[in-house]
């Protein structure tokens, strides 16, 4: 029913197989790029780009040692500026 010979090269196939997994290294994994994040740590999605306010919200203590809700309190983005809005003008209308 099952060839001798075939059974022995299959065994032969994984115990390579296992050999060169255990004694080869690992592949350097790629370093992570940092985020563009602001000084509060969050990215410019959660800032306003009129007045720069931030909008996310975080977990603060309040004062009977339960967590709640709170804005962030930073009030300028201070991250990388983006790329548009140092090569490209805001696109304007004509005016009258």
């Amino acid at each position: 029913m099952f060839d001798p010979l075939s059974l022995v090269a299959g065994a032969a196939l994984v115990g390579v197989g296992w050999a060169c997994g255990r004694l080869g290294g690992r592949r350097a994994r790629a370093e992570r790029k940092p985020g563009a994040l602001c000084g509060c740590g969050h990215d410019l999605a959660m800032h306003d780009r009129e007045s720069g306010t931030c909008h996310a919200e975080t977990f603060r203590k309040n004062g009977y040692g339960m967590r709640e809700w709170a804005t962030c309190t930073c009030r300028r983005y201070t991250g990388p500026t983006p790329l548009d809005e140092v090569f490209a003008p805001p696109i304007m209308p004509p005016s009258p």
